[in-house]
Parts: C-alpha cells; sequence; structure tokens
C-alpha cells in the first residue's frame, strides 16, 4: 500500500517534497550541532538525498550503511565515486568501517512508514532495528514522505522507535 502511494506520487512531486524536507532538516538544531551524521543512499520510494549528501560531505562526516551478512556497517561517504553497488542494489560506500557508534550525533533513518509513536515500517529485514540500538547517543529521525505517515502502525517488542518523524505535515 505505501509503494503504491508513492509511486502515485509521481517524480517532479517526489523530487519537490524531497527537497523541502532537507531544507527543514537543515535547520533543525540536531542537524546544526551534529558533526558525525548517519544518513543512507536513498531508492527510488525514498526521500532523495544524494544531492544533500554531495552538499555536505565536506562540512560533516556523514556516514552511510552498508550490508555485512544480517548487519548495517557504517562507513564514511566521499563522495559518488567511493560508491558501489551492494546488497540489495543500493549504492553503498566501500571504505573502511565506522565502529565508532558513540561518535554518531544524528541518525536520519528512512522506510516504508513512519507513525507518530516513532515506530517504522521496513522493508522486513531488521537491520536499523539491530544497528539502533549501539546509536545511544544517536538522535534518531525517520524521514518519509507525507503519504507514508500514519497515525499507527503495528510493532514489536524489538522494534526501535525513533525519536522524531520529519515529513511535511510535521
Amino acid at each position: 500500500m505505501m509503494k503504491a502511494r508513492v509511486a502515485a506520487m509521481g517524480e517532479e512531486a517526489k523530487k519537490s517534497e524531497a527537497k523541502r524536507l532537507f531544507d527543514k532538516l537543515e535547520l533543525l538544531s540536531e542537524f546544526q550541532e551534529s558533526q558525525s551524521i548517519l544518513l543512507y543512499w536513498s531508492l527510488p520510494d525514498e526521500p532523495c538525498s544524494h544531492e544533500f549528501l554531495s552538499k555536505w560531505r565536506e562540512k560533516k562526516n556523514l556516514l552511510l550503511p552498508a550490508v555485512i551478512g544480517d548487519e548495517l556497517e557504517l562507513r564514511r561517504y566521499k563522495g559518488d565515486s567511493d560508491l558501489a553497488v551492494g546488497a540489495f542494489g543500493i549504492k553503498e560506500p566501500i571504505g573502511e568501517p565506522f565502529f565508532d557508534y558513540d561518535k554518531v550525533e544524528l541518525a536520519l533513518v528512512p522506510g516504508l512508514s513512519f507513525d507518530a509513536a516513532g515506530y517504522r515500517l521496513g522493508r522486513g529485514k531488521g537491520y536499523y532495528d539491530r544497528l539502533l540500538p549501539h546509536l545511544t547517543r544517536a538522535t534518531t529521525i525517520g524521514i518519509c514522505f507525507e503519504c507514508q505517515f500514519e497515525n499507527s502502525l503495528p510493532h514489536d517488542e524489538w522494534d526501535v522507535p525513533l525519536k522524531r518523524i520529519l515529513y511535511q505535515g510535521e
């Protein structure tokens, strides 16, 4: 259902809303005060992060996840030329792993849907639910198109709620 909602938006609407979301992110004190930030390389049904990553890669320590087995491994984003297609067809950095989780101050998390309590519907593998408990100092923010936001989603005891959800109507 969420995939159909996003597909119905059209490319121009997705691009426009994504730009507004990332402009909004830049105004947040959590972003302005953070130096080490976990982001994501967006898929077509997620707010596009590519321009934002390029804009900030020289000013902040940006990290992207890489799928290694059943875990997400963090790696520094140095630019598009340092990316390779990894698991599930998602571009990932090819550099050294970053394990200093205590230095991550902000984590921007994608998903298929989010709710008012901070829960997210991911893609079913639990990668972020296993990673987020390690990011004890990070402010965790979900990001989504407005059509992906719900008042309530089903969740299990292992699901990790995010501290905030960033969407157009927020």
